[in-house]
């Protein structure tokens, strides 16, 4: 079943709470979106000012497809991720949530000239589901979306050449476990590299058998919900205050 707009809010306020705990903040910078129910296009973002710790269910901002603010709130909402996100969430009907981060092991990877190489476990799960987007500074400029949107195509996994990393998703617990998914597989790519090691390539058959894998692991459970949800419990027992 489709979940009401208050579950929604509760969720993505949870999932800010989750990529603080994770150090995946910047100071009060970045974003996390979703997609509410119904015809209106209408989605959720951080209130611009607050820092992840700080967001709450009721504190999240509504806007639409536009990025005109949809309620009252003395809150006003991030240029750069109005641009991003109602981008997206306006080409890609398929999805409901997106997440964009500025991590040191991210931003690293992003701007190097190779990008992400399927040599470790996580990235060769990650085989064929990466896009990139070149950088045009500061996202504020309407001019960028068809490009953006061309080049995310029809992936959720987006490295930001020189910027980040955003990940899209079905669902939240979704679009969360795709960006640590990608995350992971950049703080081991960097890791590798700080030992100035010979790295073990990853063959082409094993990197071609990657989706296989990843569903028999799956089991069948919606990606990213057994994780999310282990994550919400820890949340809860540190500050359920997002709740609010």
């Amino acid at each position: 079943m489709e979940k009401t707009e208050q579950e929604l809010r509760v969720e993505l306020a949870a999932c800010y709470r989750i990529f603080d705990y994770l150090g995946w903040t910047e100071l009060i910078y970045n974003h996390i979106t979703v997609k509410l129910p119904g015809n209106d296009h209408h989605f959720l973002i951080n209130p611009y000012g607050l820092h992840y710790s700080e967001v709450t269910a009721s504190n999240l901002v509504k806007v639409d497809i536009d990025g005109n603010i949809m309620e009252d709130t003395e809150y006003t909402v991030n240029p750069a991720g109005i641009l991003i996100h109602t981008a997206v969430h306006g080409a890609r009907e398929d999805v409901q949530c997106i997440t964009h981060t500025h991590t040191d092991a991210g931003m690293a990877v992003a701007c190097s000239t190779e990008g992400l190489r399927t040599d470790n476990f996580y990235s060769a799960l990650l085989q064929n589901r990466v896009a990139y987007h070149d950088f045009e500074g500061l996202t504020v400029l309407d001019d960028e979306k068809p490009r953006l949107i061309a080049n995310i195509g029809n992936k959720n996994l987006l490295i930001l050449r020189n910027h980040g990393l955003l990940t899209c998703g079905r669902s939240i617990p979704e679009a969360f476990y795709n960006m640590w998914a990608l995350q992971r597989s950049c703080e081991v790519q960097v890791a590798c590299d700080a030992t100035g090691k010979n790295i073990i390539p990853v063959s082409d058959e094993i990197l071609a058998k990657a989706e296989q894998l990843m569903t028999i692991q799956s089991a069948g459970t919606p990606a990213g919900q057994l994780e999310f949800s282990a994550l919400v419990r820890l949340i809860d027992k540190i500050d359920p205050s997002y709740k609010n």
